[in-house]
Parts: C-alpha cells; sequence; structure tokens
C-alpha cells in the first residue's frame, strides 16, 4: 500500500495529464529534446514540518511540490502561457484531488530563458504547488481523511 504522499503524488500527475496534452514526467532529469506542446516535470519538493493535534494523532502538512514547466520553440512565450493556464484549468477542477487532500494551490510562475547551444533557447519555470494533507503517521500508510 502507498503513503499518503505517494498517493497524492499520483493522484496529482494524473490531473494534470487530464488537461493538457504534455507530457507529464515524475522525478525525471530534463530530456534532451523537449516536445512542441512543453513538457512537465512532476518533482516531491519539501513537506516541511507538520503541524500536529492530539486526540487522534494528526499530522497537518503544507507539502510544498513543484511543477517544472518547460517550452522550446519560435513560439514559446505563447506556448509557455498557455501551459501554465492549463495548470491552473487541471488544479481549479479538484482542489482536493478526489478528497486525498484538504486544499490544492499553486503560486506563479518563476519564469527564466534557458540558451541551448545550436538550438532555440527554453523558457522554463518551477511553479510551486502547496498540498495540504493530514495523516495519522508521517511514514503511514493509512487512510487519508480530510481534517473538518
Amino acid at each position: 500500500m502507498s503513503s499518503p504522499r505517494e498517493t497524492i503524488f499520483v493522484a496529482l500527475a494524473d490531473r494534470l495529464r487530464t488537461v493538457t496534452n504534455v507530457p507529464v514526467l515524475r522525478g525525471e532529469i530534463l530530456p534532451e529534446r523537449v516536445p512542441a506542446s512543453g513538457l512537465m516535470i512532476l518533482r516531491d519538493g519539501e513537506p516541511g514540518d507538520p503541524e500536529v493535534t492530539l486526540s487522534p494523532l494528526r499530522y497537518h502538512y503544507q507539502h510544498r511540490a513543484e511543477i517544472e514547466a518547460v517550452v522550446q520553440g519560435a513560439d514559446r512565450d505563447t506556448t509557455f502561457d498557455t501551459l501554465c493556464a492549463s495548470i491552473g484549468v487541471a488544479l481549479a477542477a479538484d482542489r482536493t484531488l478526489g478528497g486525498l487532500c484538504d486544499w490544492v494551490e499553486a503560486e506563479a510562475p518563476r519564469p527564466v530563458d534557458l540558451p541551448v547551444e545550436g538550438a532555440p533557447s527554453l523558457k522554463a519555470a518551477v511553479i510551486p504547488v502547496v498540498l495540504h494533507y493530514s495523516t495519522s503517521d508521517p511514514l503511514a500508510s493509512d487512510v487519508l481523511q480530510q481534517v473538518p
């Protein structure tokens, strides 16, 4: 059985795949070729220190994951804007990832231009995504429950 954290990341990657025609990788290195539609790489990020409540014991996380959005090509600014907007649509469509999280929200992208020798430059950004969820143990494979 997967941990709550892994279950959430699988659901987040699946959610991103439903709205876009852009490949979503999980924890991979940037490939040598970026598809014309762009590419997303989901990174686990940092769970941070949880708030803890007792009776019942629950660990409440505000886990900061990251989506690396990358595009390349002549129309990269428009493609990048479309990719970022599609991420927003994907997250807004289900802010709880089917009840796995209390709330999911993205922060503004921080775009950069990356030169590539002998090819059009890349436009990329890290898009932080905050996952609010609770679990009975930081390493447990318990059933996730929303906190009222």
